[in-house]
C-alpha cells in the first residue's frame, strides 16, 4: 500500500471526506428554502433549545461568536428569529425561532432528512448503528485526551 492509499484509508481521512460529501449536498439543497448550513444549524439549535445565546449557538454549530453574530443578524433580517433582552444579564440577548422560523427550518429538515436517508440508502440499519457507535466512542476518546 502506497503512502496516497494509506492516507485515504485512515479513519478521519474517511471520515472528514463523508462530512465533505454531506456538507455539499447540504449546501446545495438547502439553497432551495433559502438557508446556508450554518443558518439551519443555528435555527435547529434554537428548536432544541430556546433562548440560548449567541455565544451558545455558536459553540453548538462550531463556529466562532463572531461568525454567528453575522448568522444571527442575517436571519434576524429575515425574521426567522429575533432577539429579547436576557433577565439576568443585561448585555446578553436571548434568541428565539420566530414562527417564519420554525417554517423555514420545517423545509430544511425535510431536505436534510432525504439528503441523510440517500446517503444511508445501501447501508443496514445495523451498520447504521454500528458507525454511531463507532464514532460516539471515537468522539469520547478525543475529549478524554
Amino acid at each position: 500500500m502506497d503512502v496516497e492509499q494509506s492516507r485515504d484509508a485512515r479513519f478521519g481521512y474517511v471520515l472528514k471526506h463523508a462530512q465533505y460529501a454531506l456538507r455539499q449536498a447540504m449546501d446545495d439543497r438547502l439553497e432551495a428554502v433559502d438557508l446556508t448550513t450554518p443558518q439551519y444549524a443555528a435555527l435547529t439549535a434554537l428548536e432544541r433549545e430556546d433562548g440560548l445565546s449567541n455565544a451558545e449557538v455558536a459553540r453548538r454549530c462550531f463556529v466562532t461568536p463572531q461568525t454567528m453574530h453575522s448568522i444571527v443578524t442575517r436571519l434576524e433580517e429575515e425574521g426567522l428569529l429575533q432577539r429579547t433582552p436576557h433577565p439576568d444579564h443585561g448585555r446578553i440577548q436571548q434568541l428565539h425561532l420566530t414562527d417564519g422560523g420554525q417554517a423555514r427550518l420545517d423545509q430544511g429538515h425535510e431536505i436534510v432528512t432525504e439528503i441523510e436517508d440517500g446517503m444511508t440508502e445501501e447501508v443496514t440499519e445495523e451498520e447504521l448503528e454500528q458507525a454511531k457507535s463507532v464514532l460516539i466512542r471515537s468522539t469520547a476518546a478525543l475529549r478524554e485526551t
